[in-house]
């Protein structure tokens, strides 16, 4: 016969409360077990990032700079954006990646695990250029739009600047639309 364990009495807000049926210890061991399990899954690093390996097999989208083109990979999942660019050592001179976010928000960016020095471009629905910031290889610091957009264009530092494009200039093509 099994022995019964008395209610377990607990005390909240100067009240008594009466518990019964808690779970046994096997019970909550087991549940914290997979709890644990559960939040591993969640923040252990994804291997593409832990290895270092950069993405390269992106979807393509070609922007327009006025009669400038930029061949640019698409990054429309939170695991692509979380990647970007990392791990690269290399990019063709016209190249970059786009970041499209389901929703307008305030996007920040940094440059763990990115070798090439970059320029972001928020931008806009429309295609027009919010803001713009350098950012220098391997730091943390976070580089953030001036008001929430959708998009970040992050191309080779200084290609926007030297083709004529900054805040006010729109690009058009891919998800712009032409003029």
């Amino acid at each position: 016969m099994s022995e019964l364990k008395p209610p377990i009495r607990i005390l909240i807000n100067s009240q008594r409360h009466q518990v019964t049926g808690m779970p046994s210890a096997p019970r909550l061991t087991g549940f914290f077990l997979c709890l644990l399990l559960g939040c591993w899954l969640v923040l252990a690093p994804h291997p593409s990032r832990a290895q270092g390996v950069a993405q390269r097999d992106l979807p393509r989208t070609t922007l327009n700079a006025g009669m400038y083109l930029i061949q640019a990979q698409v990054a429309s999942t939170p695991e692509q954006r979380a990647i970007g660019l990392m791990h690269r050592k290399e990019m063709r001179a016209n190249e970059g990646m786009l970041f499209i976010f389901e929703r307008a928000q305030m996007q920040c960016f940094w440059m763990q695990n990115t070798y090439i020095p970059l320029t972001a471009a928020f931008i806009a629905d429309d295609g027009t250029i919010v803001n713009t910031v350098d950012m220098q290889p391997l730091t943390t610091n976070s580089h953030c739009s001036n008001r929430p957009v959708r998009y970040v264009l992050e191309v080779h530092q200084g290609w926007l600047a030297e083709h004529g494009y900054g805040p006010g200039k729109r690009l058009t093509g891919g998800p712009f639309g032409r003029n």
